[in-house]
């Protein structure tokens, strides 16, 4: 991969780009059995009108759910947006926490519901996600209120919905909703999963860079935190966003470049293209 220090202005500017935008993904829902966080929205085009001075922004993943027991407030935050240009991905939804069965949060793909403990309620439902155009999934459902049975639903994917959590005997945690796999960057990555839910006995499965029991979602992907289980939410905050801008080498590097973004450029890895990956900041960029 070549990094670039400097960009500067050309005779031959690009008017119509690729792009990926990826938000934040949801924190993991708290306190043994909480449902993951979604993943961040999930949006991309082969054929995008770039032109002039625009915004781009990096959304930051939700924060996992405090660790305290025993309150309706152990939900896990929501991720924050990404943005290029007109185009915005909204962060994914936090996952529940277990009080009274917490819902997931809405987002760009919905938080897991969480399990309960408390008597007469049932696992929280997996929210929806709560854009248009359509950038991501439900989360799944959490189990019912046996204590020892309490799980959380999977956050929503890119591609799928969150797994429900199963109410048999030793609490099996939903799978986070899958990701969806881009070669925008001239290799192929899977992106935009949901995290797990957490189990009181079996966390659930995650992909595309989704966290699992009580682990954080990994950075630049979008994926969701894993809901809490055992461990107590040591660390399960959702994964920071990215945005990706890909367009032929024929044509110039960007003109300028703000000093709040942090990004790398290869010109390498896909042949006959100038690829510009953001990975943090807010700032502006211009053609």
């Amino acid at each position: 991969m070549q990094i670039f220090a400097g960009v500067g202005a050309g005779a031959n500017p690009v008017s119509t780009v690729e792009y990926l935008v990826i938000a934040g993904g949801g924190g993991g829902g708290g306190y043994a059995g909480g449902g993951g966080g979604g993943a961040g929205g999930y949006r991309s085009s082969a054929s995008f009108a770039l032109a002039g001075t625009v915004t781009v922004t990096v959304g930051g993943g939700g924060a996992k759910a405090p660790s305290a027991s025993g309150s309706d407030t152990n939900a896990g935050t929501s991720g924050n947006n990404s943005v290029l240009s007109t185009i915005t991905s909204t962060g994914g939804g936090g996952g529940g926490g277990i009080a009274s069965g917490q819902a997931g949060k809405t987002g760009g793909s919905g938080g897991g519901g969480s399990g309960s403990t408390a008597a007469g309620f049932t696992g929280g439902a997996g929210n929806t996600p709560s854009t248009s155009p359509s950038q991501g999934n439900n989360g799944g459902t959490g189990s019912s209120d046996e204590a020892t049975y309490r799980a959380g639903g999977g956050g929503g994917g890119a591609t799928a919905v969150g797994g429900n959590a199963s109410s048999a005997a030793g609490g099996t945690g939903g799978n986070g909703g899958t990701g969806t796999a881009s070669s925008i960057t001239g290799t192929s990555v899977t992106r935009g999963g949901g995290g797990a839910g957490g189990g009181y006995g079996v966390n659930g499965t995650a992909s595309g860079g989704g966290g699992v029991g009580s682990t954080a979602g990994t950075a630049n992907t979008g994926g969701g935190g894993g809901g809490d289980n055992l461990t107590f939410n040591n660390n399960s905050n959702g994964g920071s966003g990215v945005v990706i801008i890909a367009y032929s080498t024929a044509f110039d590097a960007l003109t300028s470049i703000g000093a709040g973004l942090t990004y790398t450029v290869d010109t390498t890895t896909r042949s006959g293209f100038r690829v510009y990956t953001f990975t943090s900041g807010n700032d502006s960029i211009t053609v």
